[in-house]
This record gives structure tokens, C-alpha cells and sequence, in this order.
């Protein structure tokens, strides 16, 4: 299911775990993104023994509840601490705490607080993130873990990751998208004045500055490109009308972006596909057409790759409504 289990409900419990060292602007990241949603989420900042707790800013933060909000929880994110409050084994008071996580319970950790799951083994022989300057001590601490030092974040399912601090940003529109669509995800985005979708995959950090100048920077092909996704937008295209070389355009392109064009493409066609299976009755063949992909089979095989799902079983999942009726009876294809 594209979407986890409880968040069709009102009142989806999202405990934030802090503990001592935790940085303040991270720690208040998921409470204004959900939010922001307006869909039901209720957040609560808990801490392992329920007592306030110091933060790496020189103020203490008193939290709402103790370790116990974990058993009721159905998304535990687990602050980040700074650093030097980094150890390789958990206290008593946290070990306690993170045992208290239901089974099911989707859990979530924004940068360093990795390092609190790797350390209660929930990440072991699971792809995971965190910050990249703290790479070498991760790996160093915990060798069961697949580390990927270079992405915003990463979706294991039950079990998600994130890169440091705007990246919390990112995870969080992440999981309210994968519980309610685009639409409300971009919405919240919106209202936090925020991007709203960066990919997991895109790296943490680039190499080089943004270049200044108009004429060295692809914003504006970019943006054409997004008024013409249902036309043939290849390499050679993109880069005349940015009036470069197409090396010289590819490689300007992941400077600025973090990915190569045609995954950028991808990302954007998915993206405009997903609203418009949640915001129109049309059928999926037209769908597939308006945002450049020659069939509904490339669609299918697109969303498949991303999601996991069917076109078919997205719309009945994000567009419950009685006007999409004929869409939903449209037959599934089958596949060998």
C-alpha cells in the first residue's frame, strides 16, 4: 500500500523522541509539517524518562509526555542530538524508551538520530542515512548498517532515514505524501514556504556553487520543461533551448539539481501523473499521454518502479470519490 495503515483515520499519532543535545530546529520540523497537513496528525515530543531535556542552542526543552507515548504511536521520528552527545550504545533510559515502540509502528530518524536506531540494531542489514560528515564514525560504530552517506533521505518501508536538517523537511512532506497524495503534501509545503518534493535520491550536498548568471544556469529550461511534459523532451532539446553543448547542459544540470535530466523528467512526469490520478477521472491512457509517456503500460511500468503500485490502485487509494467510478472499473492488465 502506497499509503500506511492508520493514516486514513483522524488522529495518526506522531511521537517525536528528543534527547538530551537535541537541535531545536529539527525537533520542531515535524510538528509544523503535519501540521501543516491539516489531516489528522497529532503530534507529541516525548522524552526517554518524561523530564526536561537540554538542547545543543544553551535552553532546556520540557517535553509533553515520557517514553509511555511511544506504545500508542503510529510514526516514532527520533530527533537528532548533536555529535558530541553521540554514543555508540544507548542509555538504560533509552533502550527502555525505544522498546516501548509498538509493533508496526512506522519509525523515523532525522539526521544523527540514526544513530540512536542503528544503536538499538533496528537498522542492521538495512539501507540507511544520516548526515554526511558524520559518516566515517557511523560506519565506524555500526558495519551491519548499509550506509548511504549522500541522499536526502531513504525509505525502507517501516523503517525511514534522513540526511541533516532541511532534510527532516523533505522526510516529513515524504511521509505526509505517501498517508495523503501529492496534493496535500504540496499544500503543507506550501504553507511552510518550503520545496515541495526533493527525491530521496537526490544527493545531500553539490560540489560547486549554483552558477549566478542567467545565461549559465538551466532554471529557465527547467522550467520550460515543465510547461511541455507531454512532449519529446530529449537531451539534445533541453540543451538548445539552454544554449549549451549537451555535456556542458547535463553536467550544469546535476550540478544545480542533484540528479541527471532525464531521471529530473521522470520525477516530474510521476509527480504530475500522481495529481492527476488524485484530481481527475481521467482514464489512465489519457493520463499517460498528457505527461509524455507514449502508453499506459510505460506509466504502469514508471509508477510500478516508484511506488510499488498500479496506476489503478493509486486513484483508488488518494480518490475515493463516486466520479471516479468508471475509472476504478476500468479492468487491471494482467502481467506475466
Amino acid at each position: 500500500m502506497p499509503a500506511h495503515d492508520s493514516a486514513a483515520s483522524t488522529g495518526h499519532h506522531v511521537v517525536v523522541l528528543a534527547q538530551d543535545g537535541v537541535y531545536p530546529f529539527e525537533l520542531g520540523i515535524p510538528s509544523r509539517l503535519f501540521g501543516a497537513a491539516e489531516s489528522g496528525y497529532r503530534v507529541t515530543v516525548c522524552s526517554p524518562a518524561g523530564t526536561p531535556i537540554s538542547t545543543n542552542a544553551g535552553f532546556d526543552v520540557v517535553p509533553s509526555a515520557g517514553p509511555e507515548a511511544l506504545e500508542s504511536a503510529d510514526t516514532v521520528i527520533v530527533a537528532p542530538v548533536d555529535p558530541h552527545w553521540l554514543r555508540p550504545s544507548l542509555s538504560e533510559e533509552l533502550v527502555d524508551a525505544v522498546s516501548r515502540i509498538r509493533p508496526g509502528a512506522r519509525v523515523a530518524s532525522i539526521c544523527t538520530g540514526g544513530f540512536t536506531l542503528a544503536a538499538a540494531g533496528m537498522l542492521d542489514g538495512r539501507r540507511a542515512t544520516t548526515h554526511w560528515q558524520c559518516e566515517p564514525v557511523f560506519r565506524s560504530w555500526f558495519p551491519d548498517v548499509d550506509l548511504d552517506d549522500n541522499v536526502l533521505f531513504v525509505d525502507e518501508g517501516d523503517l525511514l532515514t534522513s540526511a541533516g536538517a532541511a532534510a527532516g523537511i523533505d522526510l516529513c512532506l515524504h511521509l505526509i505524501r505517501l498517508d495523503h497524495g501529492v496534493d496535500v503534501a504540496a499544500r503543507a509545503a506550501r504553507r511552510c514556504v518550503v520545496a515541495p518534493h526533493r527525491e530521496g535520491g537526490q544527493a545531500q550536498f553539490v560540489d560547486r556553487p549554483i552558477p549566478v548568471t542567467g545565461d549559465a544556469s538551466t532554471a529557465a529550461t527547467r522550467e520550460w520543461a515543465l510547461a511541455r511534459l507531454d512532449e519529446n523532451l530529449t537531451i539534445a532539446r533541453l540543451a538548445r533551448h539552454a544554449h549549451m553543448s549537451e555535456r556542458t547542459f547535463v553536467r550544469r544540470f546535476r550540478e544545480e539539481t542533484g540528479l541527471p535530466p532525464r531521471r529530473w523528467l521522470t520525477r516530474q512526469r510521476l509527480d504530475l501523473a500522481r495529481r492527476m490520478l488524485e484530481t481527475t477521472d481521467l482514464g489512465i491512457d489519457a493520463i499517460a499521454v498528457s505527461v509524455g509517456y507514449a502508453t499506459a503500460t510505460s506509466l504502469r511500468n514508471h509508477l510500478a518502479d516508484a511506488l510499488g503500485v498500479s496506476p489503478l490502485t493509486y486513484r483508488r487509494t488518494f480518490h475515493p470519490v463516486p466520479g471516479a467510478a468508471a475509472a476504478r472499473r476500468e479492468p487491471e492488465p494482467v502481467t506475466t
